[in-house]
Formats: C-alpha cells, sequence, structure tokens
C-alpha cells in the first residue's frame, strides 16, 4: 500500500518553520512495510487543502494529514476532508463536555471557538488525544470506487507522535498488506556523484524490486537501498546481494556498509590499529576536531587539536618554521606538512593531520585560487600531502575539506 503525508500550515510554507513530523511518520510506516509515495505541504486556505486531499486519494491508499485542527479560523482540515468527501460535520456532545472539562481543570472559562475541535466528519471515529485539546480522526472510506484510509493527526509533535504510535499505527497495520521492508544504506566519499552512478547504475537497474536511491552532499555519496517483500528474510536477501555487487563495484570510494559517518569510520581504524591523532586546522577553523568529537568515545582515539589560523600560531602549536611561511607561504605543500609533522610530535599522537587553505571569498590569487588547500598526514615514518581545489562558497570549501581530510586518514589507516 502506497501513502501519502500532507502537512498543512501556511508557517511550513516560509522560511522560518519546517515539516519535522513526517520524518517520524515515514519512518513507523516504512516499519509495517507501508511505503511514503509522496509529501505534500498545503497552506491554511481550504479550497488548495480540498484539492490536496482529493489528488492524494486518487493516487495512494493511505493519506495521514497533520494540523489544521486547531480552534482558531486558520484551522480549516476537518472542513477540508468533509469538503473533499462530499461528506457532513456533527458537532460531538461527549466531545463538547472533555472541551468545557479540560477547560475547567485549567480554571479557565472555554472560549466559544474551541467548540469546532468537536466537530466530527460524518463516519469517522475519533481518536483520543490525552496530549491536547484536538482529537484525531479517522476514517475508513471509499473513493471513485477504491478503499481508501484517512487519519487527521494533530500537528505538535507532542501530539502527533503519540497519538499515530498508538491510534492509527495498529490500525494501518490491520488494514495493510503484510510486508517487511529491508533497508541498507552505503556511504562513498569524494567520488563525483555521476561517477558512482556511472559505476552503479548497470547493477542496481537489474535489481527491480529494490528501490536505490543517490544522495550527494559536500564529497559524501550516500546510497540507501529498500526492498519490500512478504518477509523480512527475503527482503533483506535482495538487499545484501545487490549491496555486495555495489561494494565491490565502488572498492575503496567506500567507507561504510551500515551508515555511519566517515568520523566513526575513522575512529574505528584508530582505535583497530591502536592508534591516536592529533589536528591543526587553519581554513576549516576545528571542523574536523568537531566532527570527531560529536562521536561518543573519540576521546580513546583522538587526543586534540589547534586551531592555527595566524602564521605565528602555526609556528607556536604546530612547530612551522616561520622561514618556511615567508618562503613558501601559508598555504602551501611545505606548510601543511610541517603542520602535520609537527602537530604530532608536540602531542605525541600517532598520526598528524593539518589542512591550510583559502576558503574565500576573498584571499585569492591566480598562483592560488580560492578553494586551494593542502591537507597533509603524518606519521612516524612518512608524511603525504594532497593538493585540491573546491569551487563554490566559504562553507563549501570548508565542509568539501574537512571531508577530504577525514578520507585520507580513512586511507591511510586502511
Amino acid at each position: 500500500m502506497k501513502s501519502e503525508i500532507i502537512a498543512v500550515g501556511s508557517e511550513m510554507l516560509t522560511p522560518y518553520r519546517q515539516d519535522t513530523n513526517s520524518l517520524f511518520l515515514t519512518e513507523k510506516l516504512n516499519e509495517i512495510g507501508v511505503s511514503v509515495a509522496f509529501k505534500t505541504i498545503v497552506g491554511d486556505r481550504q479550497k488548495d487543502l480540498v484539492n490536496a486531499i482529493r489528488g492524494a486519494l486518487a493516487r495512494t491508499d493511505i493519506v495521514l494529514i497533520m494540523g489544521g485542527l486547531g480552534p482558531t479560523e486558520d484551522d480549516l482540515t476537518r472542513e477540508a476532508v468533509a469538503e473533499a468527501l462530499s461528506l457532513t460535520l456533527r458537532r460531538d456532545a461527549p466531545l463538547v463536555a472533555a472541551l468545557h472539562a479540560r477547560a475547567a481543570s485549567w480554571r479557565m472559562t472555554m472560549p466559544d471557538n474551541n467548540l469546532k475541535q468537536a466537530d466530527v466528519i460524518e463516519g469517522a471515529t475519533v481518536l483520543p488525544n490525552p496530549n491536547g485539546s484536538a482529537p484525531g480522526q479517522w476514517i475508513d472510506t471509499t473513493f471513485e470506487g477504491f478503499r481508501k484510509i484517512l487519519a487527521l493527526i494533530p500537528g505538535p509533535p507532542s501530539e502527533c507522535k503519540p497519538l499515530f504510535e498508538t491510534e492509527c499505527l495498529p490500525r494501518i497495520r490491520a488494514a495493510a498488506p503484510k510486508r517487511f521492508i529491508a533497508k541498507r544504506t552505503l556511504k562513498a566519499a569524494m567520488i563525483p556523484e555521476s561517477q558512482a552512478d556511472k559505476l552503479l547504475a548497470p547493477i542496481y537497474q537489474t535489481y527491480t524490486d529494490v528501490e536505490t536511491t543517490i544522495l550527494a552532499h559536500n564529497g559524501d555519496i550516500q546510497l540507501t537501498l529498500l526492498c519490500s517483500k512478504k518477509n523480512i528474510e527475503t527482503a533483506q536477501q535482495r538487499v545484501d546481494e545487490l549491496a555486495s555487487l555495489m561494494e565491490e563495484a565502488l572498492d575503496d570510494w567506500l567507507y561504510s556498509s551500515e551508515g555511519e559517518s566517515l568520523e566513526q569510520i575513522v575512529l574505528y581504524y584508530l582505535g583497530l590499529r591502536q592508534a591516536t591523532l592529533a589536528t591543526a586546522e587553519s581554513c576549516t577553523g576545528g571542523l574536523i576536531a568537531q566532527r570527531i568529537t560529536s562521536v561518543p568515545g573519540s576521546s580513546r582515539s583522538f587526543v586534540g587539536g589547534a586551531v592555527v589560523y595566524s602564521n605565528e600560531l602555526k609556528a607556536a602549536f604546530a612547530g612551522v618554521q616561520p622561514e618556511l611561511i615567508e618562503k613558501h607561504g601559508a598555504v602551501s605543500e611545505e606548510v601543511a606538512k610541517a603542520m602535520a609533522a609537527g602537530i604530532r610530535q608536540r602531542t605525541g599522537a600517532t598520526l598528524g593531520l593539518a589542512i591550510t587553505g583559502i576558503a574565500g571569498p576573498t584571499g585569492g590569487t591566480d598562483a592560488k585560487p580560492v578553494g586551494l588547500v593542502y591537507i597533509a598526514v603524518s606519521d612516524a615514518q612518512r608524511t603525504d600531502v594532497l593538493e585540491r581545489t573546491f569551487r563554490g562558497s566559504r562553507t563549501r570549501v570548508r565542509e568539501w575539506s574537512a571531508q577530504q581530510a577525514l578520507d585520507l586518514v580513512r586511507r591511510r589507516l586502511m
């Protein structure tokens, strides 16, 4: 069965608010084998909402509508669903009494507009909401000759999530054919999205029963494999078969087969080698250290680092000779290598990682353009350095640089 999630609220069509409930709902639906085919955000206009509901009913089996169940004039979900299904609304006496009792428990007089929260769509089942004043509603009906299920759910997350789990999920599980969804997430670093798809498309296109999505962001490629079957064993077998073929094709671009982050993998390899890491960062301003220390337990392998933004701190904290900076410039292969070796020696870490570059938007020259970075990794035997030029905004250059630096450490540890 396919589902659609409709989030209602003009505030979510502005830059200041976003729908987060749908992520939770999608996860819960997938767990019982129901796929989410569409997500829609609609403002507080009844005509637009009616059109969205009718469109959802025409293309999916289950429609979840979040929000618009409050007491104000712009809370129009009940009215829109009734219009879309050509049904009537009735005011439910027990709900009216419950609203008055709730107001009394707060020692306040209930405004008359709250009464609209007691309006129930013809044929709907009321879904109790112990965490708020707006109950949900469940409708099992037909639309254009086909069975359709609609659930009206309050918008606030503290009400939406518990009501969906206790009232909606068991009903959907009973109504939906028994299906199971298996999932795997593969991750690769620093391979262009087009190159990844060129390698993988001939493989995943032969697995027509497995849905494959590719998401690229700042040097990171995430591949998600989903398969729905009547039993979890068959679904998992298909996903694992495809994952194995894709892993082989990606070779050492691949860093994770189970969804781990790149920093988690770096820390895993450090622990495996009983090695430690220290960082000296210039253009990334501590971004690498921030990513590493976001992982619980990172202190076992990460000894620390320094943000050596100025030339003086490159000398003081990373042991770079001022003459070297004067001769080659702060953004140079020679200085990056000296920073990596220097931070390793000063901290006693097994590995030193250093990065220096021009993040922009100013500071570049013809010889050293904006986006030029040098990344170096040093151990007791050798120091390797990588030169890259990343295009885009200052933020993009910094994030790509951090990703490249972590991947360089991963490859050295491999």
